[in-house]
Protein backbone atom coordinates (compact mmCIF):
# COMPACT_ATOMS: atom_id res chain seq x y z
CA UNK A 1 0.00 0.00 0.00
CA UNK A 2 1.70 3.51 -1.29
CA UNK A 3 0.64 6.07 0.98
CA UNK A 4 2.25 9.21 1.31
CA UNK A 5 1.37 10.04 5.10
CA UNK A 6 1.21 5.99 6.70
CA UNK A 7 -1.35 5.71 8.88
CA UNK A 8 -0.13 5.99 12.59
CA UNK A 9 -1.45 6.03 16.26
CA UNK A 10 -3.35 9.38 16.73
CA UNK A 11 -1.85 11.29 19.48
CA UNK A 12 -2.93 10.68 22.77
CA UNK A 13 -2.04 13.78 24.82
CA UNK A 14 -5.08 14.79 27.09
CA UNK A 15 -4.41 18.34 26.57
CA UNK A 16 -4.72 18.43 22.85
CA UNK A 17 -8.20 16.25 23.07
CA UNK A 18 -9.92 18.45 25.33
CA UNK A 19 -8.56 21.12 23.30
CA UNK A 20 -10.73 19.54 20.54
CA UNK A 21 -13.36 18.95 22.08
CA UNK A 22 -14.07 22.56 23.22
CA UNK A 23 -13.41 23.46 19.67
CA UNK A 24 -15.79 21.30 18.64
CA UNK A 25 -18.23 22.89 21.07
CA UNK A 26 -17.48 26.39 20.37
CA UNK A 27 -17.81 25.86 16.67
CA UNK A 28 -21.15 24.60 17.17
CA UNK A 29 -20.46 21.00 16.22
CA UNK A 30 -21.50 19.30 19.19
CA UNK A 31 -24.75 21.76 20.25
CA UNK A 32 -25.75 23.65 17.10
CA UNK A 33 -29.16 23.93 16.63
CA UNK A 34 -29.99 24.54 13.06
CA UNK A 35 -30.62 22.66 10.12
CA UNK A 36 -27.95 20.85 8.38
CA UNK A 37 -28.66 23.07 5.01
CA UNK A 38 -29.60 26.36 6.73
CA UNK A 39 -32.93 25.93 5.27
CA UNK A 40 -35.58 23.39 4.56
CA UNK A 41 -36.09 21.23 8.00
CA UNK A 42 -37.05 23.35 10.44
CA UNK A 43 -35.20 24.33 14.10
CA UNK A 44 -35.46 22.04 16.87
CA UNK A 45 -36.76 24.71 19.86
CA UNK A 46 -36.73 24.49 23.76
CA UNK A 47 -40.46 23.79 23.73
CA UNK A 48 -40.24 20.99 21.48
CA UNK A 49 -37.10 19.51 22.78
CA UNK A 50 -37.76 16.53 25.43
CA UNK A 51 -33.75 16.87 26.72
CA UNK A 52 -31.48 19.58 25.87
CA UNK A 53 -28.62 19.97 23.07
CA UNK A 54 -26.14 16.94 22.96
CA UNK A 55 -28.12 14.73 25.12
CA UNK A 56 -28.96 11.56 22.61
CA UNK A 57 -25.83 10.02 23.69
CA UNK A 58 -27.02 10.51 26.92
CA UNK A 59 -30.34 9.06 26.55
CA UNK A 60 -29.01 6.43 24.93
CA UNK A 61 -27.07 4.57 27.57
CA UNK A 62 -29.88 3.78 29.28
CA UNK A 63 -31.48 1.35 26.64
CA UNK A 64 -34.21 -1.10 26.65
CA UNK A 65 -34.51 -4.97 24.71
CA UNK A 66 -37.25 -4.79 22.27
CA UNK A 67 -38.73 -7.53 19.53
CA UNK A 68 -39.70 -5.95 16.41
CA UNK A 69 -41.08 -9.05 13.90
CA UNK A 70 -38.74 -11.51 13.84
CA UNK A 71 -35.69 -9.68 15.12
CA UNK A 72 -34.59 -8.32 18.89
CA UNK A 73 -32.77 -5.15 18.92
CA UNK A 74 -31.66 -2.50 21.85
CA UNK A 75 -33.11 0.80 21.74
CA UNK A 76 -32.72 3.99 23.83
CA UNK A 77 -35.29 3.43 26.75
CA UNK A 78 -38.47 6.05 25.23
CA UNK A 79 -38.03 5.48 21.57
CA UNK A 80 -40.04 2.38 19.38
CA UNK A 81 -39.32 0.65 16.28
CA UNK A 82 -40.54 -0.37 13.82
CA UNK A 83 -40.22 -2.25 10.25
CA UNK A 84 -41.36 0.13 7.44
CA UNK A 85 -40.14 -2.01 4.49
CA UNK A 86 -38.50 -5.58 3.34
CA UNK A 87 -36.92 -6.53 0.42
CA UNK A 88 -39.25 -8.34 -1.97
CA UNK A 89 -42.19 -7.41 -0.42
CA UNK A 90 -44.23 -4.62 -1.47
CA UNK A 91 -44.83 -1.96 1.27
CA UNK A 92 -47.99 -0.26 0.74
CA UNK A 93 -50.75 -2.45 -0.16
CA UNK A 94 -51.90 -2.40 -3.70
CA UNK A 95 -48.70 -0.78 -4.53
CA UNK A 96 -46.79 -2.18 -7.69
CA UNK A 97 -42.97 -1.27 -6.30
CA UNK A 98 -41.44 -4.47 -4.77
CA UNK A 99 -38.84 -3.30 -2.57
CA UNK A 100 -35.12 -3.45 -3.58
CA UNK A 101 -32.53 -5.78 -2.52
CA UNK A 102 -29.59 -5.09 -0.51
CA UNK A 103 -30.61 -1.35 0.63
CA UNK A 104 -27.29 0.73 1.33
CA UNK A 105 -26.95 4.32 1.76
CA UNK A 106 -30.04 6.83 2.62
CA UNK A 107 -31.46 10.16 2.92
CA UNK A 108 -34.70 11.93 3.36
CA UNK A 109 -36.31 14.63 1.70
CA UNK A 110 -39.47 17.30 3.11
CA UNK A 111 -42.69 17.09 0.77
CA UNK A 112 -45.35 19.95 0.48
CA UNK A 113 -47.75 18.41 2.01
CA UNK A 114 -45.56 18.24 5.78
CA UNK A 115 -44.63 14.57 5.24
CA UNK A 116 -41.16 13.18 4.05
CA UNK A 117 -39.39 10.57 1.38
CA UNK A 118 -36.86 8.14 2.43
CA UNK A 119 -34.48 7.22 -0.30
CA UNK A 120 -32.55 3.75 -0.17
CA UNK A 121 -29.84 2.95 -2.47
CA UNK A 122 -29.94 -1.03 -3.78
CA UNK A 123 -26.31 -2.41 -3.25
CA UNK A 124 -26.68 -5.00 -5.94
CA UNK A 125 -23.46 -5.34 -7.92
CA UNK A 126 -24.57 -7.45 -11.09
CA UNK A 127 -24.49 -5.04 -13.79
CA UNK A 128 -27.09 -2.92 -14.52
CA UNK A 129 -28.97 -4.41 -11.50
CA UNK A 130 -28.72 -1.86 -8.82
CA UNK A 131 -30.96 1.28 -8.68
CA UNK A 132 -32.83 3.34 -5.57
CA UNK A 133 -36.27 3.46 -3.96
CA UNK A 134 -38.26 5.74 -2.00
CA UNK A 135 -40.62 5.46 0.16
CA UNK A 136 -43.50 8.52 0.42
CA UNK A 137 -44.55 9.27 4.21
CA UNK A 138 -47.67 11.28 5.59
CA UNK A 139 -47.30 14.25 8.06
CA UNK A 140 -48.14 11.61 10.72
CA UNK A 141 -45.81 8.80 9.41
CA UNK A 142 -48.40 5.95 7.72
CA UNK A 143 -46.40 4.98 4.63
CA UNK A 144 -48.68 5.87 1.77
CA UNK A 145 -46.52 5.40 -1.56
CA UNK A 146 -43.02 3.19 -2.51
CA UNK A 147 -41.65 3.56 -6.10
CA UNK A 148 -38.25 3.51 -7.82
CA UNK A 149 -36.44 6.68 -8.67
CA UNK A 150 -32.97 4.88 -10.31
CA UNK A 151 -32.42 1.76 -12.73
CA UNK A 152 -30.31 0.17 -14.71
CA UNK A 153 -26.99 1.00 -12.55
CA UNK A 154 -24.34 -1.11 -10.50
CA UNK A 155 -23.59 -1.54 -6.93
CA UNK A 156 -25.22 1.80 -5.33
CA UNK A 157 -23.55 2.59 -2.48
CA UNK A 158 -24.06 5.60 -0.14
CA UNK A 159 -24.15 8.90 -2.10
CA UNK A 160 -25.98 12.11 -0.14
CA UNK A 161 -28.62 14.67 -0.41
CA UNK A 162 -28.25 17.85 -2.09
CA UNK A 163 -29.80 21.51 -0.90
CA UNK A 164 -31.67 21.81 -4.03
CA UNK A 165 -33.54 18.43 -2.95
CA UNK A 166 -32.08 15.42 -5.15
CA UNK A 167 -30.21 12.17 -4.29
CA UNK A 168 -26.58 11.84 -5.62
CA UNK A 169 -26.51 7.96 -5.86
CA UNK A 170 -22.85 6.49 -6.09
CA UNK A 171 -21.65 3.53 -7.79
CA UNK A 172 -19.47 1.32 -5.98
CA UNK A 173 -17.05 -0.17 -8.24
CA UNK A 174 -13.32 0.56 -10.08
CA UNK A 175 -15.79 2.30 -12.79
CA UNK A 176 -18.79 3.76 -11.13
CA UNK A 177 -20.02 6.91 -11.50
CA UNK A 178 -22.96 9.63 -9.90
CA UNK A 179 -26.17 9.46 -10.71
CA UNK A 180 -28.78 12.30 -9.35
CA UNK A 181 -32.17 11.09 -8.60
CA UNK A 182 -35.57 12.92 -8.20
CA UNK A 183 -36.82 11.71 -4.32
CA UNK A 184 -40.31 12.16 -6.14
CA UNK A 185 -39.65 9.79 -9.25
CA UNK A 186 -41.25 12.48 -11.56
CA UNK A 187 -37.58 13.45 -13.24
CA UNK A 188 -35.37 10.93 -14.60
CA UNK A 189 -32.32 10.04 -13.20
CA UNK A 190 -29.38 11.32 -14.52
CA UNK A 191 -25.72 10.37 -14.51
CA UNK A 192 -23.08 13.16 -13.69
CA UNK A 193 -19.93 11.85 -15.64
CA UNK A 194 -18.05 15.06 -14.28
CA UNK A 195 -18.07 14.06 -10.03
CA UNK A 196 -15.15 11.21 -11.55
CA UNK A 197 -15.00 7.91 -12.63
CA UNK A 198 -13.75 5.53 -9.55
CA UNK A 199 -15.24 3.19 -6.93
CA UNK A 200 -17.66 5.85 -5.18
CA UNK A 201 -19.23 5.50 -2.18
CA UNK A 202 -20.50 8.68 -0.73
CA UNK A 203 -20.91 12.83 -1.65
CA UNK A 204 -22.30 16.04 0.68
CA UNK A 205 -22.27 19.32 -0.58
CA UNK A 206 -20.81 22.30 0.49
CA UNK A 207 -23.37 24.98 -0.35
CA UNK A 208 -21.15 28.37 1.33
CA UNK A 209 -18.20 27.26 0.03
CA UNK A 210 -19.41 25.84 -3.42
CA UNK A 211 -18.21 22.23 -3.47
CA UNK A 212 -18.72 18.76 -3.71
CA UNK A 213 -16.49 16.02 -1.69
CA UNK A 214 -16.36 12.52 -2.36
CA UNK A 215 -15.24 9.93 -1.29
CA UNK A 216 -13.34 6.51 -2.04
CA UNK A 217 -13.40 3.28 -1.20
CA UNK A 218 -10.17 1.86 -1.93
CA UNK A 219 -7.64 0.78 0.77
CA UNK A 220 -5.38 3.81 -0.84
CA UNK A 221 -8.64 6.03 -1.99
CA UNK A 222 -8.83 9.68 -2.17
CA UNK A 223 -10.79 12.47 -1.15
CA UNK A 224 -12.17 14.22 -3.71
CA UNK A 225 -13.32 18.01 -4.22
CA UNK A 226 -15.70 19.00 -7.05
CA UNK A 227 -16.24 22.73 -8.12
CA UNK A 228 -19.21 23.07 -10.24
CA UNK A 229 -18.31 25.58 -13.34
CA UNK A 230 -21.21 26.94 -13.14
CA UNK A 231 -23.01 27.64 -10.02
CA UNK A 232 -25.28 31.00 -9.42
CA UNK A 233 -25.39 31.99 -5.86
CA UNK A 234 -28.81 30.63 -4.10
CA UNK A 235 -29.75 28.45 -7.59
CA UNK A 236 -28.98 24.62 -8.10
CA UNK A 237 -25.29 24.42 -9.89
CA UNK A 238 -24.91 22.95 -13.29
CA UNK A 239 -23.31 19.68 -12.51
CA UNK A 240 -22.64 18.92 -15.70
CA UNK A 241 -19.02 19.92 -15.64
CA UNK A 242 -16.20 21.48 -13.23
CA UNK A 243 -12.98 20.87 -11.90
CA UNK A 244 -12.24 17.44 -9.81
CA UNK A 245 -9.69 18.03 -7.48
CA UNK A 246 -7.53 15.45 -4.77
CA UNK A 247 -6.53 16.19 -1.28
CA UNK A 248 -2.88 16.71 -0.35
CA UNK A 249 -2.33 17.46 3.31
CA UNK A 250 0.61 19.57 4.35
CA UNK A 251 1.92 17.14 7.15
CA UNK A 252 0.77 13.79 8.59
CA UNK A 253 -3.00 14.21 9.62
CA UNK A 254 -2.92 10.90 12.08
CA UNK A 255 -0.84 13.05 14.46
CA UNK A 256 -2.34 16.36 14.56
CA UNK A 257 -4.47 18.75 12.68
CA UNK A 258 -2.67 19.86 9.32
CA UNK A 259 -3.69 22.53 6.52
CA UNK A 260 -4.75 21.12 3.20
CA UNK A 261 -4.21 22.15 -0.20
CA UNK A 262 -5.91 20.77 -3.58
CA UNK A 263 -4.27 19.73 -7.18
CA UNK A 264 -6.64 19.01 -10.43
CA UNK A 265 -7.33 15.51 -11.18
CA UNK A 266 -5.79 15.44 -15.16
CA UNK A 267 -8.04 12.36 -16.40
CA UNK A 268 -11.73 12.37 -14.06
CA UNK A 269 -13.00 10.77 -16.14
CA UNK A 270 -10.55 7.63 -16.27
CA UNK A 271 -10.28 7.86 -20.29
CA UNK A 272 -6.59 6.77 -20.19
CA UNK A 273 -4.43 3.93 -18.34
CA UNK A 274 -4.35 5.55 -14.75
CA UNK A 275 -6.90 5.38 -12.57
CA UNK A 276 -8.03 7.99 -11.37
CA UNK A 277 -6.96 7.68 -7.82
CA UNK A 278 -3.03 7.48 -8.99
CA UNK A 279 -2.72 10.70 -11.05
CA UNK A 280 -1.73 12.65 -8.32
CA UNK A 281 1.50 10.75 -6.56
CA UNK A 282 1.49 13.12 -3.80
CA UNK A 283 -2.55 12.69 -2.59
CA UNK A 284 -3.26 11.97 0.50
CA UNK A 285 -4.75 8.26 0.54
CA UNK A 286 -7.56 7.35 3.01
CA UNK A 287 -8.27 4.02 4.50
CA UNK A 288 -11.56 2.39 2.35
CA UNK A 289 -13.60 6.08 1.92
CA UNK A 290 -16.90 5.51 3.23
CA UNK A 291 -19.99 7.54 4.64
CA UNK A 292 -19.39 11.92 4.86
CA UNK A 293 -21.39 14.36 5.95
CA UNK A 294 -21.52 18.30 6.05
CA UNK A 295 -22.99 20.11 8.95
CA UNK A 296 -22.18 23.85 9.67
CA UNK A 297 -19.61 24.70 7.50
CA UNK A 298 -17.57 21.29 8.15
CA UNK A 299 -17.41 17.76 6.83
CA UNK A 300 -17.54 14.51 8.33
CA UNK A 301 -16.23 11.51 6.89
CA UNK A 302 -15.47 8.06 7.77
CA UNK A 303 -12.43 5.75 7.03
CA UNK A 304 -12.81 2.11 7.60
CA UNK A 305 -9.84 0.34 7.03
CA UNK A 306 -8.36 2.32 9.92
CA UNK A 307 -11.66 3.21 11.88
CA UNK A 308 -11.63 7.00 11.95
CA UNK A 309 -14.25 9.67 11.51
CA UNK A 310 -12.38 12.85 10.40
CA UNK A 311 -13.50 16.66 10.57
CA UNK A 312 -12.16 19.01 7.75
CA UNK A 313 -13.26 22.42 7.01
CA UNK A 314 -12.96 23.57 3.68
CA UNK A 315 -13.20 27.32 4.20
CA UNK A 316 -9.76 26.87 6.22
CA UNK A 317 -8.74 23.99 4.32
CA UNK A 318 -7.85 22.08 7.65
CA UNK A 319 -7.88 18.41 9.21
CA UNK A 320 -8.07 16.72 11.71
CA UNK A 321 -9.28 12.69 13.26
CA UNK A 322 -12.32 13.58 15.85
CA UNK A 323 -12.26 9.95 16.06
CA UNK A 324 -9.67 6.80 16.62
CA UNK A 325 -10.85 3.31 17.39
CA UNK A 326 -7.46 2.80 19.06
CA UNK A 327 -8.27 5.60 21.65
CA UNK A 328 -11.52 4.53 21.85
CA UNK A 329 -13.52 3.50 25.16
CA UNK A 330 -16.42 1.11 23.44
CA UNK A 331 -16.30 -2.14 24.51
CA UNK A 332 -16.30 -3.61 21.43
CA UNK A 333 -14.95 -1.13 19.80
CA UNK A 334 -16.70 0.40 16.60
CA UNK A 335 -15.55 -1.78 13.87
CA UNK A 336 -15.73 -0.77 10.19
CA UNK A 337 -17.34 2.28 10.77
CA UNK A 338 -19.58 2.87 7.59
CA UNK A 339 -22.36 5.21 6.96
CA UNK A 340 -22.09 8.54 8.87
CA UNK A 341 -24.82 11.55 9.22
CA UNK A 342 -25.13 14.29 11.68
CA UNK A 343 -28.69 15.38 14.07
CA UNK A 344 -29.34 19.00 13.61
CA UNK A 345 -27.70 19.23 17.40
CA UNK A 346 -24.21 18.00 16.03
CA UNK A 347 -24.03 14.91 17.24
CA UNK A 348 -22.65 12.15 15.08
CA UNK A 349 -24.23 8.83 14.38
CA UNK A 350 -21.93 6.44 12.88
CA UNK A 351 -23.38 2.83 11.34
CA UNK A 352 -20.78 -0.22 11.41
CA UNK A 353 -20.06 -2.60 8.87
CA UNK A 354 -18.48 -5.44 10.97
CA UNK A 355 -18.88 -7.96 13.67
CA UNK A 356 -21.30 -5.84 15.73
CA UNK A 357 -24.71 -4.43 14.41
CA UNK A 358 -24.93 -1.08 15.85
CA UNK A 359 -25.68 2.76 15.00
CA UNK A 360 -23.84 4.45 17.47
CA UNK A 361 -23.19 8.05 18.82
CA UNK A 362 -20.46 10.18 19.44
CA UNK A 363 -20.89 12.70 22.42
CA UNK A 364 -19.33 15.91 23.22
CA UNK A 365 -16.22 13.95 24.78
CA UNK A 366 -15.93 11.89 21.32
CA UNK A 367 -16.90 9.07 23.25
CA UNK A 368 -18.98 6.25 21.24
CA UNK A 369 -22.48 5.27 22.79
CA UNK A 370 -24.51 2.64 20.63
CA UNK A 371 -28.52 3.87 19.67
CA UNK A 372 -29.34 0.96 18.00
CA UNK A 373 -27.84 -2.55 18.70
CA UNK A 374 -29.17 -5.77 16.89
CA UNK A 375 -29.08 -8.88 18.15
CA UNK A 376 -28.57 -11.51 15.61
CA UNK A 377 -28.22 -10.06 11.83
CA UNK A 378 -24.44 -10.90 12.25
CA UNK A 379 -24.24 -11.31 8.21
CA UNK A 380 -25.54 -7.99 7.75
CA UNK A 381 -24.95 -4.30 8.43
CA UNK A 382 -26.21 -1.28 9.31
CA UNK A 383 -26.60 0.79 6.51
CA UNK A 384 -28.37 4.43 5.04
CA UNK A 385 -29.11 6.40 8.42
CA UNK A 386 -30.82 9.56 8.03
CA UNK A 387 -33.56 11.81 10.41
CA UNK A 388 -36.73 12.60 8.95
CA UNK A 389 -36.67 16.43 8.52
CA UNK A 390 -38.11 17.70 11.53
CA UNK A 391 -35.99 15.59 13.26
CA UNK A 392 -38.56 13.10 15.22
CA UNK A 393 -37.51 9.99 13.40
CA UNK A 394 -34.28 8.18 12.50
CA UNK A 395 -34.52 5.59 9.41
CA UNK A 396 -31.55 2.82 8.83
CA UNK A 397 -31.91 -0.24 7.05
CA UNK A 398 -30.29 -3.77 7.86
CA UNK A 399 -28.64 -4.66 4.47
CA UNK A 400 -29.15 -8.38 4.29
CA UNK A 401 -31.33 -8.97 7.48
CA UNK A 402 -31.78 -11.74 10.32
CA UNK A 403 -30.32 -14.49 7.21
CA UNK A 404 -27.93 -12.68 5.76
CA UNK A 405 -29.32 -12.96 2.06
CA UNK A 406 -29.67 -10.18 0.35
CA UNK A 407 -33.39 -10.46 -0.57
CA UNK A 408 -34.18 -10.02 3.26
CA UNK A 409 -32.82 -6.43 4.00
CA UNK A 410 -34.95 -4.06 6.03
CA UNK A 411 -35.54 -0.35 6.75
CA UNK A 412 -36.57 0.41 10.13
CA UNK A 413 -38.00 3.38 11.75
CA UNK A 414 -36.76 4.74 15.08
CA UNK A 415 -38.64 7.32 17.06
CA UNK A 416 -39.77 8.67 20.10
CA UNK A 417 -37.62 10.95 22.58
CA UNK A 418 -35.50 11.87 19.15
CA UNK A 419 -36.95 15.67 19.03
CA UNK A 420 -33.46 16.08 21.02
CA UNK A 421 -31.80 16.31 17.64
Amino acid sequence: MNREHSVSEVDHNPERRRFLQQSLVGAGILAGGVSLWGCGAPRATAADSALEPARLAAAARNRTRVTVGDTQVWIPEGTRIREVARSGTVPVPGGGYSWHPVPDGGATFATDDGGWIYVSNSEVREPEQGGVGALRFKADGDVVDAYGICAGTRANCAGGPTPWQTWLSCEEYDRGRVFECDPTGKEPAGVRPALGTFKHEAVAVDPVNGYLFLTEDEPDGLLYRFTPEDWPQGEKPDLSSGTLEALVADSDPTRGETGVNWQRVPDPLFEGDTPTRRQIGGATRFDGGEGIWYHEGRIFFATKGDNRVWLLEPGSDRLQVVYDRQRGSLDPSIADVDNVTVSRRGEVLVAEDGPEMRLVVLGPDMVATPVVDFVGHRDSEICGPAFSPDGDRLYFSSQLGQSGAADDGRIYELSGILSVV
